[in-house]
């Protein structure tokens, strides 16, 4: 029934979308936002990521196509269309980059899981963490540990933890959860990240836009307490930890787990990143947490050295004579903070990973667990795994590409732009950051929609610094929740994977938590801040508001 209503409305809205253009004041501007809103609604409906990301994709192809030419032969440039920006999503450096760091990763993953090292740290940790509560916070941890990169922590933290709140009786609902809300959140309040780069070089071009000579690293490190959802959502896993307290869908999975034993619901579609359970140790293995400890402190550590290497290259390459000075001269919070500014990520992360592979590779050679031919067909399996995994973001990709060229994010600007009262603005860009974001599934792009137009408009409003900084602290915390909670975000669907959880399912269970949390954020932080109230006792509100909410609303997993 839900293939025949799928099929069918495809069918109607490709029938009918050339005579929907007039009907609407704007035009075809208005239909812009059709192809991720239809991606979003067939993703909850048909539960199939693919074919709901490849619909998307072409619906707004189609849409591009019809605007140019003859609707006869339509269908089919749309289709070549499809076929151009995929290929374009792979042709981007950073894209490949992210790619071949998948890809890597999963084969790093697999040796760890054959090598015992995975089990190991199951089984030590089932020791520690002699409780769901405690396995869920070792989780929230680890999570924070991987700070420096979304993707490296999504592809490490979930497979490794997976047997640990597995045994512990956690669902793998909330094990999505957990690693999503420590990934992207993390990463964009660390003072050292791969987001880093990318964010100054936004606030810096914001400032120069009104004629402002600024340190970006400075105001970046200014608008860390104005991260009111990235702040408030890590606190909030802790407290939901701590408790053992859930609602919404959430209380359901975690009962479910609980009291069935049922880790996944019975009508589950699970594609994991590393399916870690078809990858059994090796008869005779010695269980090691070295097995598992080195090659990924191997992949953290070699990312810093990667990522500050990468971007001397690229000042020293460069034509800004004051910084080339500066990062040869001497060495400095403020030079390894120049380098990480200047890096190209995901070169970086795949050159760390292929070092921590080729690590794993030889302790697993060593230890006699396999030969250097096994080693390598274990590698390229688990990189094999990573497939599907490539294949959404490719179309994730993809989708993001069209929509940029309907310019739907432009068109909700304009819908929501106008005269803003100063006490609202930051929570309007909040609002608006999240909308953007959670219709393309794109926090990057956000971020790069709205900062242009956000440091202007909040500098006309009032020159205060601090407004400034709240203002920034907006775009960049609203583009991470509406990220955080689009079915259609890359980063979601590698928490989905990394947890070997249902998609659908972790979307479901997300959005009820993030929703409110977000309010909290908009009604708590932003509105009293503009209005006057110090940011930290705005802060300290919020904390008490969330750990009130799990308390009070969260009702025991435990206790039906």
């Amino acid at each position: 029934m839900k293939k025949t209503f799928t099929i069918a409305f495809i069918l109607v809205f490709l029938i009918a979308m050339p005579f929907l253009a007039p009907l609407f004041p704007e035009g075809w501007r208005a239909l812009s936002i059709l192809p991720p809103l239809i991606a979003i609604v067939l993703a909850f409906t048909s539960k199939n990521v693919v074919f709901s990301l490849f619909t998307g994709v072409f619906s707004g192809a189609y849409l591009i196509v019809l605007q140019d030419g003859s609707r006869l032969t339509a269908l089919i440039r749309a289709f070549v269309l499809v076929t151009k920006e995929i290929v374009a999503s792979l042709s981007d450096s950073w894209n490949a980059g992210i790619v071949i760091q998948t890809f890597t990763i999963g084969g790093l993953i697999a040796l760890v899981s054959v090598m015992g090292g995975t089990r190991a740290i199951a089984e030590k940790l089932s020791k520690r963490a002699r409780s769901a509560a405690s396995a869920q916070i070792y989780t929230w941890m680890m999570g924070i540990f991987i700070f420096f990169d979304d993707y490296a922590n999504l592809l490490t933290v979930g497979p490794i933890m997976r047997p640990v709140t597995d045994k512990m009786k956690v669902s793998r609902e909330k094990l999505a959860f957990i690693i999503d809300s420590t990934a992207a959140p993390i990463a964009d309040i660390a003072l050292i990240s791969t987001w880093i780069g990318y964010e100054l070089g936004l606030i810096k071009h914001g400032y120069a836009m009104l004629g402002l000579e600024v340190n970006a690293y400075s105001v970046f490190i200014h608008t860390i307490p104005y991260r009111f959802y990235s702040l408030l959502i890590l606190f909030f896993i802790f407290v939901s930890a701590k408790t053992r307290r859930d609602f919404g869908p959430m209380l359901k999975a975690e009962r479910r787990a609980y009291w069935e034993g049922k880790v996944v619901a019975d009508d589950a579609t699970i594609v994991p990143a590393v399916d870690t359970e078809k990858l059994p140790v090796a008869d005779g293995t010695v269980l090691k947490i070295s097995n598992a400890l080195v090659p990924v402190l191997t992949l953290i550590i070699g990312a810093f050295i990667a990522l500050f290497y990468n971007g001397y290259q690229n000042i020293m390459d460069g034509n800004d004579i004051n910084l080339i000075t500066l990062v040869s001269s001497s060495f400095s919070f403020t030079v390894l903070r120049e380098c990480f500014s200047a890096s190209n990520a995901s070169v970086a992360l795949t050159q760390s990973a292929i070092l921590a592979s080729l690590v794993a590779i030889f302790m697993g050679w060593k230890q006699k667990i396999f030969s250097m031919k096994n080693a390598v067909n274990t590698w390229i399996k688990g990189a094999g795994a990573m497939v599907i995994t490539i294949t959404i973001l490719i179309l994730a990709w993809s989708l993001s590409g069209v929509i940029g060229q309907l310019g739907a994010a432009d068109y909700l600007v304009g819908i929501i732009g106008g005269k803003i009262p100063p006490f609202l603005l930051s929570a309007i860009i909040f609002i608006l950051g999240a909308v953007i974001s959670f219709a393309t599934g794109t926090s990057y792009g956000t971020m790069g929609i709205l900062m242009p137009l956000a440091i202007p408009l909040a500098y006309a409003i009032s020159p205060e610094p601090v407004f400034l900084y709240m203002t920034i602290g907006a775009v960049l915390t609203g583009a991470i929740f509406g990220d955080h909670c689009s079915p259609i975000s890359d980063t979601t669907i590698l928490s989905s994977m990394g947890a070997a959880c249902d998609h659908i399912a972790h979307v479901n269970t997300q959005l009820m938590y993030a929703l409110p949390v977000a309010a909290i954020g908009i009604l708590v932080c932003f509105i009293p801040t503009s209005l006057g109230l110090p940011v930290f006792v705005s802060l300290l509100i919020g904390f008490t508001c969330i750990a009130a909410l799990v308390l009070i609303v969260g009702k025991k997993v435990e206790i039906k």
